[in-house]
């Protein structure tokens, strides 16, 4: 598999997206938004369009992930589209094969497939996915290699096979926020995704963990790296900080038992925060870069040079769907401005 690990010194930019329920909208609005987004940031050249499995959450509508693909891809003509990912514990491994073997049959060399281990949602939801839970995450490397077998080509009287699927080159990866899928992407020697966009206190041990104990497999002879980052980009440093004030209401909301739609953002709103919603917004959403083009600029440059991920993969939760379009196009200005200085 070959993955380009650097352009000009920088790595390539991708794009998280979590089809964001904005309050007063619906799922049909968020979905047709990441339709556009993907082609929007398709011609600003960026790599891959991942979208999250995330179940029982009132401003995510990319629960049905696989059929939320499509959709985006059927907008698209060349960015590869994949699942940041799909919560592997939530399903059988055949199905997934069969979903993205679909997908690959339909955007042949287009696809990508990143698996977790989390639910995804709460215990009760997780239940009402239909999986009786005990062992699913126990079993969570073998249900990898299942999954990965089906995309082999079918051997002479196999008994089971997934149609579509066996044959096609869909792309593994390993999604992560904790020691656990560092090693599991390195045992395997696939490509690993570390979740520090929302989970960063893992990260550096993560990257040196997977990066020490890589062994190469048929997909991948070398680690590939990809770090998720939140950026919020606008002309202003003070525009960015508004805009980025909705992620921070979302945030604090989800973790104090009020879940909604993603939130309007809200002049000043750091002067409202309470202490320990200060202090935690501070740590869980540390990887971030907020701020106008210049802001930015520096921002990413000094998080791939800290880190020297092979790839970066930017997510931005903004509620007006111009302003997230303009987001990722001073992103994509800045990252070229790095990669071919003046």
């Amino acid at each position: 598999m070959d993955f380009r690990a650097y352009i000009d010194g920088m790595p390539p930019l991708s794009v998280l997206d979590l089809s964001p329920i904005i309050q007063g909208g619906d799922a049909g609005l968020a979905l047709n938004n990441s339709r556009d987004l993907a082609h929007h940031v398709e011609a600003l050249g960026y790599r891959r369009f991942w979208m999250a499995e995330h179940h029982n959450m009132q401003g995510v509508a990319s629960a049905a992930t696989a059929v939320a693909l499509a959709h985006v891809a059927g907008g698209t003509s060349t960015i590869r589209i994949g699942a940041g990912g799909i919560m592997l514990p939530n399903h059988a491994p055949l199905v997934i094969a069969e979903q993205f073997g679909t997908l690959a049959a339909l955007y042949p060399g287009r696809v990508d497939l990143g698996l977790g281990r989390a639910p995804g949602t709460d215990q009760v939801t997780a239940r009402a996915l239909r999986r009786t839970l005990v062992g699913d995450i126990d079993r969570f490397p073998q249900d990898v290699i299942e999954l990965m077998n089906y995309f082999r080509a079918a051997e002479p009287g196999q008994p089971v096979r997934a149609v579509p699927g066996a044959g096609l080159e869909v792309p593994i990866w390993i999604l992560g926020s904790s020691l656990y899928g560092a090693q599991l992407a390195a045992m395997l020697g696939l490509p690993f995704s570390f979740a520090s966009h929302f989970a960063p206190g893992d990260m550096e041990q993560a990257m040196a963990l997977y990066r020490a104990r890589f062994e190469p497999s048929e997909q991948l002879a070398k680690p590939h790296l990809m770090l998720a980052l939140n950026v919020f980009a606008a002309d202003t440093d003070e525009e960015a900080r508004f805009l980025f004030s909705s992620l921070q209401q979302g945030f604090v909301n989800l973790r104090t038992g009020r879940p909604g739609p993603l939130p309007a953002p809200v002049e000043g709103f750091d002067a409202l925060l309470l202490p320990e919603h200060k202090a935690m917004l501070a740590h869980s959403l540390s990887c971030a870069v907020i701020g106008g083009p210049e802001t930015v600029r520096q921002g990413l440059a000094a998080f791939a040079e800290r880190t020297g991920a092979d790839e970066l993969i930017v997510t931005a939760q903004i509620f007006d769907h111009g302003a997230r379009k303009r987001s990722f196009e001073i992103t994509a200005e800045a990252h070229r401005a790095i990669a071919e200085p003046a």
